[in-house]
């Protein structure tokens, strides 16, 4: 229980400055574009432009790319989907290395054969933690027994950290889209007219039709 409120607190904390530090560079960096584009000006803010390269960048640090493209509420969603990844690995290689530790009790280490007067029917104690590394017990397995269970927490393990490296990778790749999606004005300046018009086709009198125009802002 105890390293579980530390993780708690770690990722807390990291989340805490890391929002606090970029807000402020996101800050400063709005104030710069207000100087130099009065032209995105839109009732009475100034509207900060985003630099896609800019915002992958700083997503290599996890939730820097989400604040800086002032998606504050993503930040979140990002500590928390890597620190339960991380957390999962981290409680699976525990309990890989609890089962690997009683497989290798079988043999010896030094010469890699079977350990003296141990056969694959006797039984060695093994740490089982429960789901959250809250509590543990010693239960007495068999060779087989073993071997299963320490390969199902080899791969829960693989998967996990796999897990990790993908939710980085796609934070770092919602920034970068993000970022481009800011470009794009969704402003209430977009609209259409409908008004009648004449056109000449190739015969001797006009005729009447109905010509749709947008505007864009």
């Amino acid at each position: 229980m105890t390293g579980i409120l530390k993780s708690v607190s770690l990722i807390v904390i990291c989340l805490v400055l890391t929002t606090t530090s970029a807000k402020s560079a996101d800050t400063a960096f709005c104030k710069e574009v207000s100087v130099k584009d009065t032209s995105n000006k839109v009732e009475g803010k100034y509207r900060c432009k985003r630099n896609p390269r800019t915002a992958t960048i700083l997503a290599t640090i996890p939730g820097w790319g989400q604040v800086y493209n002032r998606d504050f509420w993503k930040v979140p969603i990002v500590y928390a989907s890597l620190g339960g990844s991380i957390f999962a690995f981290h409680l699976n290689s525990l309990k890989y290395k609890d089962f690997l530790k009683a497989y290798q009790s079988f043999y010896d280490l030094n010469t890699g054969s079977p350990a003296h007067g141990i056969t694959d029917n006797s039984q060695m104690p093994v740490v089982v933690r429960s789901l959250f590394n809250t509590s543990n017990k010693v239960e007495f397995l068999r060779k087989d027994q073993i071997v299963r269970r320490k390969d199902a927490w080899r791969r829960y393990k693989n998967v996990s950290l796999l897990t990790t490296g993908l939710i980085y990778v796609l934070s770092i790749i919602e920034a970068n889209v993000a970022a481009h999606l800011k470009t794009f004005d969704v402003s209430d300046d977009l609209s259409f007219q409908i008004y009648p018009s004449l056109k000449r086709f190739n015969t001797v009198n006009g005729s009447t039709g109905l010509q749709i125009v947008f505007n864009f802002k």
